[in-house]
């Protein structure tokens, strides 16, 4: 099947469905699959001591949204952007635990090496975000959501206005901000530190 039938199906699947018909989830991940192998390529580019690689950050990204109380149906767009939130949870959760387990929680000591100072910085940093993320939003759900679609799923600013029901330049706008938010609570409480 090529790419503009996959889309066909995907958009076929997820047009008119409830979102309470987990089984279309089902038929969805094979045709996604690739993409969101992608999507968790370039989340974790960079940070190959990571413990989780892509295709286990994909399937924990599939059963975060299949736990979901509500199946993340109706658009392509709608879909992808729970898929950003779902990975964004197992990063952190997968940070949490390394920063856990190096503060003792494993009782097995190893050896240091740049490799693993490498992970723990990137541990260190995708709690820091997160913890950011959080605070933004509190103040600004609707730039946080941006932030998610944009920076966790890979979404374009069009993806994201369709998945957002938004402006195309109020995700510019909200984009900005949000990074500008970010950058200074990350940056400037090193600063005053």
């Amino acid at each position: 099947m090529d790419s503009a039938e996959k889309r066909q199906s995907l958009t076929r699947l997820l047009s008119g469905k409830s979102p309470n018909d987990r089984n279309v989830l089902d038929q969805v991940i094979p045709l996604v699959y690739d993409e969101l192998r992608h999507l968790a390529r370039r989340q974790l580019a960079g940070n190959r001591n990571l413990t989780l690689n892509t295709t286990a950050l994909v399937d924990e990204a599939y059963l975060k949204m299949v736990d979901q109380e509500d199946a993340p149906l109706g658009s392509r767009a709608i879909f992808f952007g729970a898929a950003a939130r779902a990975m964004r949870q197992v990063l952190v959760d997968a940070a949490r635990r390394r920063g856990a387990l190096k503060r003792g929680g494993d009782q097995y000591r190893v050896t240091l090496n740049e490799e693993g100072v490498s992970a723990d910085e990137f541990a260190f940093e995708v709690i820091e975000l997160n913890a950011a993320l959080e605070r933004l939003e509190q103040h600004y759900p609707r730039q946080a959501q941006v932030v998610e679609c944009r920076f966790f799923g890979g979404m374009s600013t069009e993806e994201t206005a369709q998945a957002l029901d938004l402006s195309r330049r109020s995700v510019v706008r909200d984009w900005t901000m949000a990074r500008a938010w970010l950058y200074r609570e990350l940056h400037g409480r090193a600063d005053n530190a």
